[in-house]
């Protein structure tokens, strides 16, 4: 049975945007989540398909036939097919939302009733869980030199760690609280559309890994607020499309600092970035090797290689 997942009426509040690529029965599920838990909110439901082969659009085109499905050619990647999406997009709210996500309750609408509220928002990021309801590492600060130095050498994840404003928050206490922060994963990210217009589109240099991370710094930079909020949760699965090899992750975050600091810092801080870099991928070598996580051990060593 086809199912409706978009509530217009006089005026767009919100467009969800989901890039999906070979993930049809995740979409599914994020699809149906969104057409049983949304209520009270006008929206519409944007789908751009980086060339899946998997009947995913055909899936989406029978299934939801209400949701715009755009399709592209090639993989162009994360940042490009949600800019895609975007310049598509009709709602006062953009909402990216990860194709292994799933509502759990009327998200939508809790968003964009704290989002009418708030002043300066930049972003608005909901609570994350695992697929167990664990509450996920979703959001941090900005990866300056001391916090890249608190990350690679452990320091942050000690019980103190999350007031040296860590690079990733992984301790749960502070995200039982709305708090100020300065990136979010862009699993689920909440952005006025008018920020979006000052600050920019995300970065198509970009192909997936960090991407969200340097939009956030940007929008900052146009003066916006980053805001973490408890008040509603999603669950997402975490690596749906790209599968659950862990040395793609590992590799990617790391080139997406270098290409980071590369657009914003110096020269000299990018050679500093390095060397810790290499250091807290040695670490990890030795540490994942020793405790016999040879898979783990043996993908430090490729970001060993590109730090």
């Amino acid at each position: 049975m086809a199912q409706t997942c978009t509530q217009i009426k006089n005026n767009m509040e919100l467009s969800v945007i989901i890039v999906n690529w070979n993930t049809k029965k995740l979409l599914w599920d994020c699809l149906a989540s969104i057409c049983k838990f949304t209520q009270n909110v006008e929206f519409e439901v944007i789908v751009v398909d980086n060339n899946s082969n998997d009947g995913s659009r055909k899936m989406v085109k029978s299934r939801f036939p209400k949701v715009k499905l755009i399709s592209n050619n090639d993989n162009l990647g994360f940042a490009k097919a949600n800019n895609i999406g975007i310049k598509s997009a009709t709602g006062k709210y953009i909402l990216l939302l990860n194709s292994d996500t799933y509502l759990i309750e009327n998200s939508l609408q809790k968003l964009v009733e704290l989002a009418e509220k708030q002043e300066n928002l930049g972003v608005l990021a909901p609570q994350l869980l695992n697929s167990d309801k664990s509450i996920q590492q979703s959001v941090g600060f900005f990866p300056d030199l001391p916090q890249v130095f608190f990350w690679m050498t452990f320091i942050d994840d000690l019980p103190f760690g999350q007031i040296l404003k860590p690079y990733h928050v992984d301790h749960d206490v502070f995200y039982k609280s709305e708090q100020e922060i300065e990136w979010a994963t862009g699993a689920a990210m909440f952005v006025p559309k008018n920020v979006i217009q000052k600050a920019g589109f995300l970065d198509e240099q970009i192909f997936m890994y960090g991407e969200d991370i340097e939009w956030c710094y940007r929008i900052k930079k146009a003066g916006f607020q980053i805001i973490y909020t408890p008040i509603t949760k999603i669950v997402h699965i975490g690596r749906g499309s790209s599968g659950q090899i862990s040395t793609k992750a590992f590799v990617g975050e790391f080139e997406g600092l270098k290409y980071f600091y590369t657009k914003h810092k110096s020269n000299f801080s990018l050679q500093i970035l390095s060397i810790l870099l290499k250091i807290g991928a040695l670490a990890r070598i030795l540490l994942f090797g020793f405790l016999g996580r040879k898979d783990t051990a043996r993908a430090y060593v490729k970001t060993f290689k590109v730090a």
